[in-house]
């Protein structure tokens, strides 16, 4: 991909917000939302992690059919990435930010009929309209983050406001493990020696386990909707104030921004790895160690742990280290230690995968940062289309847990060590031509 010849972020004409009244003090609670945002969605993202868990108990479902949560889930964000696009350009931030949390809202809602008839497909479809929702907060939070500040900070500004994604993360994994997970599991054996009416009143259990934590969330997101209604956001650039050519450009028009097309690659194979291996964590320690599904979700949790400090460091590093440079880094070791994580396997192996976390940590948003820094008027309509990559959670998911079940578990991380090696391929080319 020959990237020579873009010219500068700062020579193109940006779709800014135009200035407010007041100074910038104006937009502090608008960005204090948009920072919640980011909290919001890691939530729900890693809440997944143990609800792939939960489900192949309650439902006794196979790794491949635990891996329709994450497929269900990151389709929404596919279906959704352009329609939030179009409202985000038509109404601004305001009205797209609103929509997200209202569509999120009403996916937790659904988990309690999905509980009160142990149907999992109704599970899967509320998760599919939460990621709808995620579609819509995502597609405005990121590029908001980018436009709003010097064009050459935009990468060190994003990573700190994904900053609080980890912790979102941290908090599902606890809710999860506390409120979700009962720490009972009974092996084949034991559920043949039940009696009918034992054995359904514990999967019944286990179903309705996810039904009060979901309700919970459901008021705090249908809260911060409200509180978006009654913020002021940024207005949409007068019209007078973009340039002609910017009024008539379509996604077509991305297709001669090759940067943009290699962000989307690597992204898709980036989440795809991210998903997959804290996706099947808890299945790892459990397949690999023999470890129950709280010691494997405690495992997660100090994953979760090492990502939000792979998060701060990364992003001080990048003070010294171009963002380009310290992605090619940090993707290098990510593959080299899923590789280990694959073929050593043991104690050794899970904390390989574990560590795994720390160097995952800045990936999406400096691929995202690189992929939209040189689209100018485009950047919008780029940061719909690196979203849809997240469709990368889904295919990749399903296919390491169809390794999975016929290798077996640890063999299956092999899968998301071949995708830190597209990170790095884009890495080193942005590097290269930048």
């Amino acid at each position: 991909m020959a990237w020579q010849g873009s010219p500068p972020l700062e020579d193109i004409p940006r779709t800014t917000e135009a200035p407010a009244p007041g100074g910038a003090g104006r937009w502090v609670p608008a960005l204090v939302i948009t920072t919640s945002l980011f909290f919001l969605w890691g939530m729900a993202n890693n809440l997944n992690d143990i609800l792939i868990a939960q489900f192949k108990k309650a439902f006794t479902l196979s790794d491949f059919g635990t891996s329709f949560v994450q497929q269900v889930f990151y389709l929404g964000y596919f279906v959704f990435a352009i329609p939030a696009s179009i409202v985000l350009r038509r109404f601004g931030y305001k009205a797209a930010i609103i929509t997200g949390l209202l569509l999120y809202g009403i996916g937790a809602l659904l988990f309690y009929p999905a509980a009160a008839i142990s149907a999992y497909q109704l599970f899967l479809f509320a998760l599919f309209v939460i990621a709808a929702g995620l579609a819509f907060l995502e597609t405005s939070a990121n590029p908001l983050m980018t436009e709003l500040g010097d064009p050459a900070t935009a990468t060190r500004r994003l990573n700190w406001a994904q900053a609080a994604n980890p912790f979102g993360a941290i908090t599902g994994i606890l809710i999860g493990r506390n409120f979700i997970l009962s720490g009972i599991e009974h092996d084949e054996a034991t559920l043949a020696g039940m009696n009918a009416a034992a054995r359904e009143a514990f999967y019944r259990n286990e179903v309705q386990a996810v039904a009060t934590p979901y309700l919970a969330i459901a008021a705090i997101v249908l809260l911060f909707a409200v509180a978006a209604a009654l913020t002021a956001f940024p207005r949409n650039t007068a019209v007078r104030d973009v340039p002609e050519q910017a009024k008539t450009q379509r996604f077509a028009d991305l297709l001669r921004h090759p940067r943009l097309i290699g962000a989307v690659i690597a992204q898709f194979f980036y989440v795809g790895a991210q998903v997959g291996l804290w996706s099947y964590t808890i299945r790892y320690a459990q397949g690999a160690l023999g470890w129950n599904e709280r010691q494997g979700a405690d495992m997660l949790f100090v994953s979760l742990l090492l990502f939000a400090g792979g998060r701060f460091v990364g992003t001080t590093l990048m003070t010294w280290i171009a963002p380009a440079r310290l992605l090619a880094i940090f993707a290098t070791v990510s593959a080299l230690l899923a590789a280990a994580a694959a073929l050593v396997g043991g104690t050794i192996g899970l904390y390989a995968l574990v560590t795994t976390s720390f160097f995952m940590s800045i990936q999406f948003p400096t691929i995202f940062a690189l992929g939209v820094e040189t689209l100018g008027p485009l950047r919008r309509l780029g940061s719909s289309l690196i979203i849809m990559a997240i469709i990368g959670g889904a295919v990749l998911t399903g296919v390491i847990g169809f390794v999975s079940d016929r290798a077996g578990i640890a063999a299956a991380m092999l899968v998301p060590a071949a995708c830190f090696l597209v990170v790095l391929t884009y890495a080193v080319r942005a590097r290269a031509r930048a």
